[in-house]
């Protein structure tokens, strides 16, 4: 097998490169890693079959949702259960396929429905989100474009009152942790959203929340920074890591060549099982779908992106059209997408606005790597301490990409980090 070159060419102005370490999964996670490695210095190659921009979160609502800490294991969710088997058109559906192989994790994350254990992921994943602007902030200023994210609030509207207070406990939550949020009236929603005017007289303002112009744009854009810096992209999966003496010596590739490294990440989604014999981890980690249809020329306007909470979905506006999604299903592994969902969500979104151009659409689905206490895993493998592991962030990937980005580059040069990473433990189950 041949070796693949080292070579590489620093970025002006950067300290002289270091180690080499290898990053498996070009996504959002597996991107911000990778700058933030070579902003420490590292000679960086990130080895992802797709191409730039083509990842899970493209296919997201493209929301930096910093409040978003509470679990989706909500007291009383257990109740749900029947009603996602039976319906399948609503926010959330389960397969019935899928329960075989589901059950262990469903129990697992029904465990985390009490009030206490809520309560205290809520407060493990702020100390996550409460920095996600400050970490992203280098590496945007280094793309091109500087207008990558949105500097609008995101809405939230309900079809009732109820809703609003339905969510009052969290919002308490969220609020004790330092994310705000602000009630809106049907005045306030056709100001701030004139094409809803008339349509909701409830809602709520999420201000520190912010959303990208283009998902599959945005990834792309940290991606080409990421090249223009110096570091290598190599469109091919990695086969396994190599290891010797306790601790990996690179990546072999899917075509038999080797990268050789001082450090490797994984940071591949629901990619990242086929590793987790040689990680010595038995992470409970399911790819959740979320579907999302594009509309090319919508003919509505919209100035922000708008949660519908009683729909399960959001529209959010993009450079490439107006992107309607979030509905989520659980299926077996390996099961084909079901379309069926994003065209449920187009004809939804066409009741709520009738004036929607739905002729040029397209269908597109993520699957989401869940653990069942919906946080990600930042951690070093015991087995090969060499390697750390960036998994499972869920809807979250999105938001939390370059904080993990950041947390990833400090074990890796052995610095504490000032989060403390034991509640993201890859040895917690």
């Amino acid at each position: 097998m041949n070796a693949i070159p080292q070579a590489h060419v620093p970025p002006a102005g950067s300290p002289a490169p270091k180690e080499h370490a290898v990053v498996i999964g070009g996504g959002i996670v597996g991107t911000c890693c990778a700058l933030y490695l070579q902003r420490n210095g590292y000679s960086v190659t990130l080895v992802d079959p797709a191409v730039a921009g083509d990842s899970t979160a493209k296919w997201s609502c493209g929301q930096i949702s910093v409040g978003e800490i509470i679990p989706l294991s909500k007291p009383g969710i257990l109740l749900k259960v029947p009603g996602w088997l039976m319906d399948q058109t609503g926010p959330l559906a389960l397969r019935p396929s899928a329960m075989p192989g589901i059950i262990p994790w469903f129990f697992r994350f029904l465990a985390c429905a009490r009030h206490s254990r809520i309560n205290t992921i809520a407060r493990e994943m702020a100390s996550l989100t409460q920095d996600v602007f400050a970490d992203y902030a280098p590496l945007l200023g280094a793309c091109e474009d500087k207008a990558l994210v949105g500097q609008r609030p995101i809405i939230e509207v309900f079809d009732s009152a109820a809703g609003v207070e339905h969510e009052r406990a969290h919002n308490e939550t969220r609020e004790a942790l330092g994310f705000s949020s602000q009630v809106l009236n049907g005045s306030d929603i056709a100001d701030l959203e004139p094409t809803l005017a008339g349509r909701f007289s409830h809602g709520l303002l999420l201000s520190q929340w912010r959303f990208v112009s283009d998902t599959e744009g945005f990834l792309r854009a940290l991606s080409d920074s990421f090249v223009s810096q110096g570091g290598r992209r190599l469109q091919i999966g990695a086969d396994r890591i190599d290891e010797s003496n306790g601790r990996a010596t690179g990546v072999t590739l899917a075509n038999g060549e080797r990268v050789a490294a001082a450090h490797v990440v994984v940071a591949a989604g629901v990619g990242s099982r086929r590793f987790f014999s040689q990680l010595g981890v038995d992470l409970p980690l399911e790819g959740v779908a979320g579907y999302q249809t594009l509309l090319r020329d919508p003919g509505v306007e919209f100035k922000h992106s708008v949660i519908y909470a009683d729909g399960g979905f959001c529209f959010t506006p993009m450079t490439r059209g107006l992107q309607i999604g979030g509905t989520i299903e659980f299926a077996a592994r390996g099961a084909a997408p079901n379309f069926k969902r994003a065209q449920i969500i187009l004809d939804k979104a066409a009741k709520i606005l009738p004036e929607l151009r739905t002729e040029r659409h397209e269908f597109g689905v993520g699957y989401r790597p869940f653990l069942p206490d919906t946080k990600p895993v930042i951690d070093r493998s015991k087995r090969l301490p060499n390697v750390t592991m960036a998994i499972g962030h869920g809807q979250l990937g999105l938001t939390l990409g370059a904080t993990t980005g950041r947390l990833i580059a400090d074990l890796v040069a052995g610095r504490s980090p000032k989060t403390d990473l034991s509640p993201f433990s890859a040895y917690r189950f």
